[in-house]
């Protein structure tokens, strides 16, 4: 297939956010008085809307959702956006994909305003046609399928049989999915085989170069 639009994934996908995610979860935590969750709850937080996980992931209710992630956010801007590094790989194939004419967007649950910051911090930014992450304050635009679907708007999109999407967990591939696109998933991310296997992916890459094949062949 000759992908005509790709739609990227940020944590997991281009970069290794994960060492800057989970501090700030860790500092969200202890700044509002709750026990911070055990490795193997911290690591769930890769992925989905920071929302949804202090809700789901520590039994929190909306008040308190809403301050552990303005806890988080006390973190992130300043240190654990930082905290971060950009996959091996990762800008050669974006060059490369330019290079052939490919139209690169970013599809994130991450906050816009962050999401630019860290693509610009590393160099990435001028390879992306647009960025497209959760507005501050507006819970529903952060989820996958919004985020998604913005991108698509934002790309005039009127051929999704030479649209992708790229993401290392399943409400990548979920998102992708309710709008009409194939997801291929990233399982050199955060994300398991079987999770996205489970999830539907249209095709699984474990490698950035494995990717690099599936998107230009």
């Amino acid at each position: 297939m000759q992908y005509k639009t790709i739609l990227f994934d940020l944590d997991g996908t281009l970069t290794d956010s994960a060492p800057g995610i989970l501090n700030s979860v860790r500092y969200g935590c202890r700044r509002i008085g709750i026990p911070v969750p055990d490795e193997a709850t911290l690591r769930r937080f890769l992925g989905p809307p920071l929302i949804d996980s202090f809700h789901n992931l520590c039994g929190l209710n909306d008040a308190d959702t809403d301050r552990a992630v303005a806890a988080f956010r006390e973190y992130f801007p300043d240190k654990g956006l930082f905290e971060n590094e950009v996959y091996p790989g990762i800008p050669a194939l974006l060059a490369h994909l330019k290079s052939e004419g490919k139209r690169l967007f970013v599809a994130t649950s991450k906050l816009d305003i962050m999401a630019e910051r860290i693509l610009e911090h590393f160099g990435l930014a001028p390879y992306f046609d647009a960025i497209c992450g959760a507005p501050e304050g507006d819970r529903e635009a952060g989820k996958k399928v919004n985020v998604v679907k913005a991108a698509l708007k934002a790309a005039g999109c009127d051929d999704l049989s030479r649209a992708v999407m790229v993401g290392d967990r399943e409400h990548d591939v979920l998102g992708a999915k309710k709008n009409g696109l194939p997801c291929i998933g990233a399982v050199y991310g955060y994300g398991t085989t079987e999770e996205l296997t489970a999830a539907g992916a249209a095709a699984l890459a474990d490698t950035v170069d494995k990717l690099h094949k599936l998107l230009l062949g």
